[in-house]
């Protein structure tokens, strides 16, 4: 039966045991909202967007969003560059307040639902509804983020110290499963669509909208198990909203001022700034690298999104086997050695060979959940006691706001050698050397000492 809501009885206290159950229920929101990275941002919202925002462009292809003039062709990297800039702002308030008051569950809960339902919106963008579409995506994605703060933080109060890495693979690899169930599934739809009796926009709104309705019904098991643990500091009452806001802001402004006194914590953080930047940078322009310079068509591409999401179950699974073998540590720098391979060997695809891009994407697989899982765990070492959301936002920071030092490197280097794509992506490696440096100058068990927390047997 699922455990009863805090409600129901006093909360339990922090460092009570978590239940098989409430793991497995901590796995499902990662079941839960993965779909929406997988078959709203990767696959079908760009080029949706785009196509609806040229329908209501003028003569010059143009279109006007408050006032402001930009090409059509525009509206959604300056749609993804305003989530990203709103998650920057308001991220580590949302930490803040997810601390400060020890809800963290109705938190997520909140912002999961609100995430959904703007997803599933996107079913009513047509035509030349470009601003619609526009809004509810800036929504969409910022609640997304939103939302992975506050489970993040569970990690620490569900998992003992030896069994983070386990705990995080195993999510990561049930995030992918879900992934790849959803937008298989959408895949066939959108290729069959008129077997279906749809036009190909249909599907597509379909496809968008069936991601929110997926992520609003799994993100049900997770609400139902998970319980907030408290905490001394924690309010025992209910506070008014603004109160518990004006309160968290407080706490968040102590909270970077008390940075400095975990310098592993915040070299941690640096390191993962840059190979994490560098990851999503690769994940972000692969199709466009295979289709400018491999010319490899959709096809090829689709089915190499779909094998990276399959692979990278068992990739998440495996690097956390490794990890609880020879340390975190040493798991997470050697992924990064493969990434640095993956970005050498990119150089030597050749054009129109679709068996080697699949292998270069297998390869991408394997690293691809581990290196985010391993690196999710490890940072939950580093967290002092009772701010693991705030510390948290500040992660998730990092993950949004440094993917625009790896975009605007791509865009400098194509500037600079007439679109030389595969220079490109070949500049992305400074991103791994340096975070691998840094990373491997970092004291670990010393860092987590200095937080306060205990120092698992292997790490």
């Amino acid at each position: 039966m699922p455990t009863p809501p805090p409600a129901a009885g006093a909360p339990p206290e922090a460092g009570d045991p978590a239940s098989p159950a409430e793991r497995r229920a901590w796995y499902m929101y990662d079941w839960a909202n993965s779909v929406f990275v997988t078959s709203v941002v990767t696959v079908f919202i760009g080029p949706y967007l785009t196509t609806v925002a040229q329908a209501g462009a003028d003569a010059d292809g143009r279109i006007s969003v408050l006032g402001w003039s930009m090409s059509a062709t525009s509206l959604y990297p300056y749609a993804t560059s305003l989530s990203v800039l709103l998650q920057i702002v308001l991220l580590p308030a949302i930490g803040a307040l997810a601390d400060h008051t020890g809800r963290k569950r109705a938190l997520m809960g909140a912002l999961a639902y609100i995430g959904a339902v703007t997803t599933t919106g996107l079913y009513f963008v047509q035509g030349d509804g470009y601003l619609l579409g526009a809004g509810l995506f800036v929504v969409a994605n910022l609640a997304f983020g939103a939302s992975i703060v506050v489970y993040n933080a569970f990690l620490p109060e569900i998992a003992a110290p030896d069994d983070r890495d386990k705990v995080s693979s195993r999510g990561w690899a049930t995030g992918y499963g879900g992934g790849f169930t959803l937008l298989l599934l959408n895949l066939v739809l959108y290729l069959q669509h008129e077997n279906f009796g749809l036009d190909e926009g249909h599907a597509v709104r379909i496809c968008m909208a069936s991601a929110g309705v997926w992520w609003a019904l799994f993100a049900l098991i997770p609400l139902a198990r998970l319980r907030d643990r408290r905490r001394a500091g924690t309010p025992d009452a209910p506070q008014s909203g603004g109160r518990a806001v004006r309160a968290s802001f407080r706490q968040l402004g102590r909270t970077l001022k008390g940075l400095p006194a975990y310098p592993g914590t915040l070299l941690f953080l640096l390191g993962y700034i840059l190979f994490n930047d560098g990851i999503q940078t690769v994940i972000a322009f692969a199709s466009t690298f295979a289709d400018q310079a491999l010319d490899l068509d959709q096809t090829v591409q689709i089915g190499t999104i779909l094998m990276v999401q399959l692979v990278a179950v068992g990739g998440a699974l495996l690097l956390g086997m490794l990890a609880r073998r020879f340390g975190t540590k040493r798991t997470i720098l050697a992924s990064l050695v493969v990434w640095c391979m993956v970005v050498g060997a990119a150089q030597l695809v050749q054009p129109g060979s679709a068996v080697q891009f699949y292998i270069l994407g297998f390869f991408i697989a394997i690293v691809l959940g581990g290196t985010q899982a391993l690196s999710r765990s490890m940072f939950s070492h580093l967290i002092p006691p009772g701010k693991e959301a705030e510390y948290f936002g500040l992660y998730e920071i990092s993950d949004k706001g440094s993917a625009f030092l790896g975009a605007l490197t791509v865009g400098v280097v194509l500037d600079a050698t007439g679109d030389d794509y595969r220079l490109a992506i070949l500049s992305l490696l400074v991103f791994f050397v340096l975070g691998f440096v840094i990373l491997a100058a970092v004291n670990i068990p010393k860092a987590i000492a200095r937080a306060g927390n205990p120092v698992p047997a292997r790490i």
